[in-house]
């Protein structure tokens, strides 16, 4: 797993590649608070080498929560910038701070 960031000049947005080693599953996601947890606003597309890639803008200077969706079901991101404990999931979800 990995997170790749790109910050743009012109504008207060940073640009957010998220990668996700997933070579059984047949679908991946990356939703949370940037996104309302909405997996159809942004489906990762998998790659010849079995991993799941997508890319996601998000507005600079800000913190958000999130999880990997595969197969239906929520995974953390293990290089995430931090974790924070979320009472309606009943466990951790990843944070990442742009």
């Amino acid at each position: 797993m990995a997170i790749k960031k790109q910050f743009l000049k012109s504008k207060p947005i940073c640009k957010v590649t998220f990668t996700v080693a997933a070579k059984e599953a047949n679908n991946a996601a990356v939703v949370g608070s940037f996104n309302e947890w909405n997996a159809k606003s942004a489906p990762l597309k998998k790659l010849k080498n079995g991993s799941f890639k997508g890319t996601v803008n998000i507005e600079a200077n800000t913190s958000h929560e999130f999880k990997y969706l595969i197969d239906g079901t929520f995974v953390n991101e293990t290089e995430a910038d931090g974790y924070a404990w979320n009472d309606y999931a009943g466990g951790e979800n990843s944070l990442i701070t742009v």
